[in-house]
């Protein structure tokens, strides 16, 4: 079951597993518009096997609508969010009830239905978070760990991630929509920084987790960064744009000037594992009166990986790396055809 599975995520991981050999993939979400959209675009794609794909109409919200569409589920893949920035500052309490309580309803249904494995998706923005969006993802992957000590035969891990480009309400589209009407880009702070990768990157991490992750478990991808300027002008040679008019709009509510993915914290208990990085749950008890006697010395010489301290990517690297998503190359190859 893949809950928000008619988002970016949750289509890009749905054309992973049709092409193999799993019986029946449950796309959980709130929307029927998009549910239906979803519907006639892999019948009509993929018809040999949208059979296996079933739509059930619920919101993570509700515990009730969670259990009644995870009953015979073997794996989760907890795609539903809110996960706007400046949504979330103006309404933080919808936040919460998505993103904390509404991880809190999967894991417990989840658990209660004896589900094998449960993977969770955050983002960089939980790690030293300062926006509501950040903190409610902070504060689910404290639940999600938190339900990991008493899940019985339930694996529960999280992964984080940065910023998924052509992903839904993401900016690269808003800027190839902005060079379309002959207007120039707008971007909010040309030195912030951003991790960037492909959805199917994304995929990649996920699917580690599934995997190799252990209960409790924070599962992180290595990925490299770019400065904001740096995107954009990619994206202007690309479409055509205009770099010399790239207007500066300022930073928006709760955005940060670069972004973490392993905090300082973090890094002292951190296992490498090549291209990913993996945080064991801290499964120390309550009793904190023995820690007074022995501390704990070890810690690992990493310190916090962010977007200011990754291999930074160049214009012509960054280029490369939109250049090869199936998203540009069909904008790209509409633009071509007028």
């Amino acid at each position: 079951m893949i809950t928000g599975g008619t988002g970016s995520f949750g289509n890009a991981v749905l054309n992973r597993f049709l092409k193999t050999d799993i019986g029946e993939i449950r796309i959980f979400s709130r929307d029927e518009k998009k549910q239906d959209d979803m519907r006639h675009d892999f019948q009509a794609r993929m018809p040999e096997v949208a059979d296996k794909i079933k739509f059930y109409i619920g919101d993570v919200r509700s515990l009730e609508s969670v259990k009644g569409a995870m009953h015979g589920v073997d794996y989760i893949f907890h795609a539903a969010a809110l996960k706007q920035v400046p949504s979330c500052e103006f309404f933080p309490m919808e936040a919460v009830r998505t993103n904390v309580i509404g991880t809190d309803n999967v894991l417990t249904a989840a658990i209660e239905e004896g589900v094998e494995s449960v993977i969770c998706l955050s983002t960089d923005k939980a790690a030293y978070p300062i926006n509501a969006m950040g903190i409610s993802k902070a504060v689910e992957e404290k639940v999600a760990v938190a339900r990991s000590r008493m899940s019985g035969k339930t694996k529960i891990c999280c992964t984080r991630y940065g910023n998924v480009m052509c992903s839904r309400g993401s900016v690269i589209p808003l800027w190839i929509e902005q060079i379309k009407q002959g207007n120039p880009i707008t971007l909010t702070e040309p030195s912030m920084t951003r991790f960037i990768m492909s959805l199917e990157e994304a995929v990649d991490l996920v699917l580690f987790a599934f995997e190799h992750g252990e209960n409790g478990d924070l599962l992180i991808q290595k990925a490299p960064a770019c400065t904001i300027q740096t995107q954009a002008e990619a994206v202007c040679e690309l479409f055509g744009g205009n770099k010399e008019e790239i207007k500066v709009i300022g930073i928006r509510h709760g955005e940060k000037m670069y972004e973490t993915l392993l905090t300082n914290e973090e890094c002292a208990k951190a296992v490498d594992m090549g291209n990913f990085y993996r945080v064991p749950a801290d499964n120390r008890g309550l009793n904190y009166d023995k820690y007074f006697k022995e501390g704990d010395e070890k810690r690992n010489i990493l310190t916090e990986f962010n977007s200011n301290n990754t291999r930074r990517l160049n214009l012509e690297e960054t280029k490369a790396k939109i250049a090869s998503l199936s998203y540009i190359q069909e904008e790209l190859a509409k633009m071509n055809s007028k």
